[in-house]
C-alpha cells in the first residue's frame, strides 16, 4: 500500500531534499555524494534510493519544486490584472523580494546549479523560469504601450530586473541595517528607475 501524504516516507523524502539543499548550497552539487545527503539525513545510503533515483533526479525536483512554488506563490498574491503596470511591478518587486530573502540557499541553487542539470532537465526547468519571467515582461510591456514606462528592449529589462532583485537574497542578513520592507522600498524606486518610470513607486497598501 502505497504511504500517504505525512507519514514518516514522505517525511523522509522531504528530509532529503532538505538535507540535498543545504549540502548543494555549502559544498556545490558536483562535491556532494549520495552519501553524505544519506548521513544527513539519518538513514543508510541504500536507502535513500528509496526516496529518488539517483542524484541528477534529486537537483531537478529540488529546482523543480522551487519555481512551482514560487510561480503558485505569486498567484496566491491575487494582483488584479485590471490594476495599473505601475501597481503592478511593484506589487511583483515586493513579492519577489520578500520570497527570495526567506529561502537563499534554494534561490542559489537554482541559478548556479542549472549547469548540472541534464538536457532534458533543464529545458523543463527552463520552461518554468521563462514563465515567471513572462509575468514582470508583461507588466513592462503594458507599460510602455501605455507611457508609463520607458525602455528600449522589454526583454533585456526583465531579464537585468530579476537579475537585481534576486541578489538580494546573497547578501541580505537577518538583523542587517536595514528591514526587509526598507529594503523592498529601495528595490521598488530602483526598479522603476530601471523601466524608465515616470516617477518613483508610491508605497502599496
Amino acid at each position: 500500500m502505497a504511504r500517504k501524504s505525512g507519514s514518516s516516507g514522505e517525511k523522509t523524502r522531504v528530509a532529503v531534499q532538505e538535507a540535498a539543499v543545504t549540502l548543494f548550497a555549502k559544498h556545490g552539487f558536483a562535491a556532494v555524494s549520495m552519501r553524505q545527503i544519506a548521513s544527513a539525513v539519518g538513514v543508510q545510503a541504500g536507502a535513500l534510493y528509496l526516496y529518488t533515483p539517483d542524484k541528477q533526479t534529486l537537483l531537478y525536483e529540488i529546482l523543480k519544486n522551487h519555481m512551482e512554488h514560487l510561480l503558485a506563490a505569486w498567484a496566491a498574491e491575487n494582483v488584479s490584472a485590471e490594476a495599473s503596470p505601475e501597481l503592478r511591478l511593484e506589487q511583483f518587486v515586493r513579492f519577489h523580494i520578500a520570497y527570495h530573502i526567506e529561502r537563499p540557499e534554494r534561490v542559489f541553487i537554482s541559478y548556479m546549479e542549472l549547469r548540472n542539470l541534464d538536457p532534458d532537465n533543464f529545458s523543463r526547468i527552463e520552461v518554468l523560469r521563462r514563465e515567471y519571467e513572462q509575468i514582470i515582461e508583461g507588466i513592462l510591456v503594458e507599460g510602455q504601450a501605455h507611457g508609463c514606462f520607458v525602455i528600449d528592449d522589454a526583454r533585456l529589462t526583465t531579464m537585468a530586473m530579476i537579475a537585481m532583485l534576486t541578489g538580494v537574497s546573497t547578501w541580505y542578513r537577518e538583523g542587517g541595517r536595514l528591514a526587509p520592507a526598507d529594503i523592498a522600498q529601495h528595490y521598488v524606486d530602483m526598479a522603476f528607475r530601471l523601466g524608465g518610470g515616470a516617477r518613483l513607486a508610491h508605497a502599496a497598501e
